[in-house]
């Protein structure tokens, strides 16, 4: 007999709100990644590691896009089903990938109502960067008004009721606000867009953007903060990522670049201290990713953890941990609070997880560096007009979480023969360390642009202090190139693509996909375990290797009071073109899924469950009719796009 839902004792969640800690300890999931600490925790404790293998699937909710594309072919596919729900007052509420908000019944997966903005009948076609995909909704309450808020493609803000789904009449005009209009230079709609949910602190919404990130328009749009009244909509202030004039920080960008350098947008999800009333930025790369000759200098703030007060917008500190960046190395994930205590001393701490498999940790209240980090030179570039950094920061702890340089012992060798093949086929371009400049003949980037960490991020346990992070072995073939003149407007363009290995094999040696523990109080690693079974792979098959070597895919961890679930992505195919679509488009395919729950502490798998489809967002948990559930979506493309829960 299952135990029913009781008031279990909070546990402390760094930097939230009584009311969102209390929340988590009746059952529910009332932000993003639980809290806006982005701890992806809760003490639940219903599922152990002695009930564990009796998971199974509970229900499947279909998603109302796949009737919307159905009925109106031109809106074209989506790209990957990435929306983690929220779970309020027994109700989840989600996004889809066609910015539709759906409420369902949380215990039986019924639809209560959806919401269609229809943003697909606007003319655009397919929204900027990855296209149709969105990866969740904000929830905010005011005494009885309680509102769903959600970004949409094309970069409307719209705030409904949550009980009724239709929108707010007092919230901007008719529930619904046109961010592209509040920019500070008119931009080609085509190249913004929406995907991450906002942050809504001290009545505050937060919103970032998702930008074009390449080389295809001159200037780019500004990828700038915003920060916009809850009840009402109004913007409170803005702050730019890309310094201005007399701002501090313009200095940075050499001979007035920053007149016209856009992107340094914040696409990930960000996280916040609810008590200081601080927001944490996690930004990403100025334009254009791989060649930056027209904006020589550091550029801040580019690829910077940045914190900033929610109320009145002004930083309060910054680090930057990619100087003139030339990788792409965005800031991949929402940073994440966790206190701890290092040396005797307890430290309110901010963590950033990165692609380069590198670990930034601040005290999240002063900005300074909880462990020191060294500016150690790296090489310089060949490609004409550019100007790397000579330095960049690395962290003394922890110690990277994944391999870093593509150098022979990174390659991989199972046998000396798929060795001596994985070093011929590297030979044929550029490589080196961690900040090897991108080359025109091309350079392997280990870890790719692709991770290291991505925007699975990591989970934090704030019993332990342990922090867990999904990395993937994906090399990237970075190649600098002059483009066509209808191509773009910019010297030099970087093209990315990924390098296959000896055999159909991966290049890189395994574990291709894992999990990593470490300790934060100490900065120590615990353990590394592969996720997924490499089986699926059918090289490793041919070759009769029963060893678990993982599976290259991004891979989410959920923590409970007891256990750690994982699940597993399937893998993205090569681009290719659909006629009357405005972009390319990627092929999503399942690959052997599972839901794995392990021991937290040590790494012991306890149960191996088998799924309809692999998970293509994070997953959550919360309690509902006296059951704990996790729940995550599934699919995109030309696959099923669903929301896939599991109980006992």
């Amino acid at each position: 007999m299952l135990a029913m839902p009781s008031l279990l004792k909070a546990q402390p969640i760094p930097g939230a709100a009584p009311e969102s800690a209390k929340a988590l300890s009746q059952g529910e999931w009332p932000a993003y990644a639980g809290t806006y600490a982005a701890s992806r925790y809760s003490p639940l404790t219903q599922i152990d590691r002695t009930n564990a293998k009796n998971l199974h699937v509970a229900w499947r909710w279909k998603s109302p896009d796949m009737a919307v594309k159905q009925a109106n072919p031109s809106v074209g596919p989506s790209a990957v089903n990435e929306s983690t729900p929220l779970m309020v007052g027994g109700v989840l509420y989600t996004s889809t990938s066609l910015s539709q908000v759906a409420a369902i019944d949380a215990a039986t997966g019924v639809t209560k109502w959806v919401y269609d903005p229809k943003i697909y009948e606007n003319g655009l076609g397919i929204p900027a960067n990855l296209g149709w995909l969105h990866r969740g909704v904000a929830y905010w309450r005011n005494g009885d008004d309680e509102r769903i808020v959600i970004l949409t493609a094309f970069a409307q803000l719209i705030a409904l009721d949550a009980r009724t789904g239709k929108p707010v009449p007092t919230f901007g005009k008719d529930g619904r606000i046109d961010l592209v209009e509040s920019l500070r230079r008119p931009i080609d709609r085509n190249y913004y867009t929406m995907t991450s949910p906002p942050v809504i602190v001290r009545g505050v919404i937060v919103v970032g953007s998702s930008v074009f990130d390449w080389w295809g328009s001159r200037p780019s749009p500004p990828g700038d903060v915003r920060g916009l009244d809850g009840a009402t909509g109004r913007l409170l202030w803005t702050f730019h990522t890309v310094a201005q004039g007399e701002e501090p920080g313009a200095e940075t960008w050499e001979k007035e670049s920053w007149k016209e350098a856009g992107n340094a947008n914040v696409w990930a999800p960000m996280s916040a201290d609810e008590e200081l009333g601080y927001v944490y930025l996690p930004v990403s790369t100025p334009t254009n990713d791989y060649y930056g000759g027209h904006r020589l200098g550091d550029g801040l703030y580019g690829e910077s953890l940045v914190c900033l007060d929610v109320t009145t917008g002004k930083k309060v500190w910054h680090y930057q941990i990619v100087h003139h960046g030339l990788w792409d190395y965005d800031l991949p994930a929402a940073p994440n609070l966790i206190d701890i205590t290092v040396e005797g001393k307890p430290v309110k701490a901010v963590a950033q997880v990165t692609k380069q498999g590198l670990i930034y940790v601040f005290d999240r209240v002063t900005g300074q560096p909880v462990w020191p980090i060294e500016e150690q030179p790296v090489p310089a570039s060949s490609v004409p007009g550019e100007r790397a950094s000579k330095t960049q920061p690395i962290p003394s702890k922890p110690a990277p979480f994944d391999i870093q340089g593509a150098t022979n012992e990174n390659l991989i060798a199972l046998t000396p023969e798929i060795h001596k093949e994985a070093i011929d086929i590297a030979a044929a371009y550029d490589r080196g360390g961690l900040y090897t400049p991108p080359t025109e003949r091309g350079m392997i980037q280990v870890p790719g642009n692709g991770g290291g960490a991505s925007w699975a991020g990591a989970a934090i346990d704030p019993e332990s202090g342990t922090l867990y992070v999904g990395t993937q072995r994906l090399p990237s073939l970075i190649m600098i190139r002059k483009p066509e003149p209808w191509e773009s407007p910019y010297d030099f363009i970087g093209v990315s693509s990924y390098v296959p290995g000896p055999r159909g094999l991966p290049l890189l040696k395994p574990p291709f996909g894992s999990m990593v523990a470490i300790d934060m109080n100490s900065g120590e690693h615990r353990w590394r375990i592969p996720v997924g079974r490499s089986v699926a792979l059918p090289p490793i098959q041919k070759l009769g290797i029963r060893e678990q070597l993982g599976l290259p895919g991004r891979s989410w961890a959920l923590l409970t009071k007891t256990v750690m679930i994982v699940v597993q992505m399937g893998y993205v195919g090569q681009m290719r073109f659909v006629p009357g679509l405005n972009m390319p488009i990627r092929d999503l395919f399942n690959r052997d899924p599972h839901l794995w729950v392990y021991d937290k502490t040590t790494g012991e798998m306890l149960a191996e469950i088998d799924l309809p489809a692999n998970a293509t967002g994070a997953p959550m948990t919360y309690m509902a009719g006296g059951k704990q559930f996790i729940v995550f979506p599934v699919g995109g493309a030309k696959l099923v796009e669903e929301l896939i829960a599991v109980s006992l």
